[in-house]
């Protein structure tokens, strides 16, 4: 059983990443929409974050460090001043459409207005951060968030057409009448979702809260292996629910409430209620990576004590980093944005942000200065490089097709 419990780092890391709460809705528009015709976009995703999170793991096993600690030390602190503000940017704008996201699936459950709900989720954040443990917040966020399952229960329970959903993650190409751009966007959004930074910086950093070594290399690729594709799953059944019930129906997501609009028709009440522990368990876990990774990347860059396996008095700048966040996050909530346009936001600044990130972790990762005989090998480095391809183009298209979609209306 502790062996088990020891994997959910990787659990809890794809879980937030894959699933939060623009993704739940991203993935319900995208299924009400294209059905799975963006699976391969999917795919692609989850292949290039096993990828570098396995190369960040492993930078850890075989360094004892972080990764964003080596990067600064290795491309020198302008170069590395230039990620950090990237990365912080971006996982401030994600945290705050997490707590935004929880508040959502509070107001559903409750019938009470999100912005109650915004200051106290806030409070029980940072109280969560100050007083429970590493491996106790991985290990119940990380296996509470599996309760999204539900979604892919729900497929199988509503015996959907199977042939006409493989021909739909068949396809490669927009149904017929939807503009390619927008099908684009819709892409970008879905891969950026799949590949945000802050899921490197998390991973990374916990590997050293777990006080990882060379010894557990093989432990923290199982990690990779099966949290991951996990996360990807979660996101496929999402949006398999959506491409069964919602499509034929011509419905569009524009809230939570739609999304769980499937589950409801399978499993009726009990579903619904499954499906927003889940939702719940998800964005939290989600804000609490985003959170913790605000207070790492500066941490780290700043050498200050960091980590939550440091009493808060001895790590006192860390912990009041990941205050700090958690607050301006909440105020800019609390303003009444809505938080799903927040996510969407994020996701296309994740892209830009998206080589900042993974290039560093890709140049470290073959230097044998850090890593001794564990740099990559030619497999981990030729999926590396198509990647990072991937990623660059990302970058390139996210700003131009937003403009030309209106953010994929």
């Amino acid at each position: 059983m502790s062996k088990l419990l020891g994997l959910t780092l990787g659990v809890l890391t794809a879980v937030g990443g894959f699933v939060d709460i623009g993704d739940i809705v991203a993935s319900g528009t995208i299924g009400a929409r294209y059905g799975l015709s963006l699976l391969w976009v999917l795919v692609v995703g989850v292949v290039c974050i096993c990828a570098y999170a396995e190369m960040s793991g492993r930078v850890v096993a075989a360094s004892g460090r972080p990764v964003f600690d080596i990067v600064r030390e290795r491309l020198g602190p302008r170069a590395a001043l230039l990620n950090l503000v990237g990365s912080f940017l971006v996982t401030l704008l994600t945290l705050t459409a997490q707590i935004g996201g929880i508040a959502l699936v509070v107001e559903l459950a409750g019938g009470i207005s999100h912005l109650v709900w915004v200051m106290p989720i806030a409070i029980g954040l940072w109280l969560i951060v100050w007083r429970v443990g590493f491996e106790k917040m991985e290990q119940v966020f990380g296996l509470a968030g599996l309760a999204v399952l539900v979604f892919a229960v729900s497929v199988w329970w509503l015996d959907p057409d199977w042939s006409a959903l493989a021909d739909q993650a068949r396809s490669l190409s927009p149904p017929s009448g939807e503009p390619v751009p927008t099908y684009l966007f819709y892409a970008v959004a879905l891969f950026a979702a799949a590949m945000t930074p802050y899921e490197v910086f998390f991973f990374s950093s916990g590997g050293v809260e777990e006080k990882w070594t060379a010894k557990d290399l093989r432990g923290q690729r199982i990690n990779v292996l099966l949290g991951f594709p996990l996360g990807g799953m979660l996101s496929l059944g999402i949006m398999a629910t959506a491409a069964v019930v919602l499509l034929p129906a011509g419905l569009d997501v524009q809230s939570l409430s739609q999304v769980v609009l499937p589950v409801a028709l399978a499993f009726g009440v009990a579903g619904v209620a499954v499906a927003l522990f889940g939702f719940f368990a998800v964005t939290v876990g989600a804000a609490l990576e985003t959170g913790l990774s605000c207070g790492y990347a500066v941490a780290q860059y700043f050498g200050w004590s960091w980590g939550k396996s440091i009493r808060p008095v001895k790590a006192a700048r860390f912990h009041l980093v990941v205050g700090l966040s958690i607050l301006v996050a909440a105020l800019v909530v609390q303003l009444g944005i809505d938080p799903v346009k927040i996510t969407e936001y994020s996701l296309i600044f994740s892209a830009l942000a998206l080589p900042l990130t993974y290039l560093p972790v890709l140049v470290v990762a073959n230097d044998r200065r850090y890593l001794g005989e564990h740099i990559n090998g030619r497999l981990a480095n030729t999926v590396g490089l198509a990647g990072l391809f991937v990623v660059l183009l990302a970058a390139v298209s996210a700003i131009p097709l937003m403009i030309m979609t209106g953010m994929g209306a």
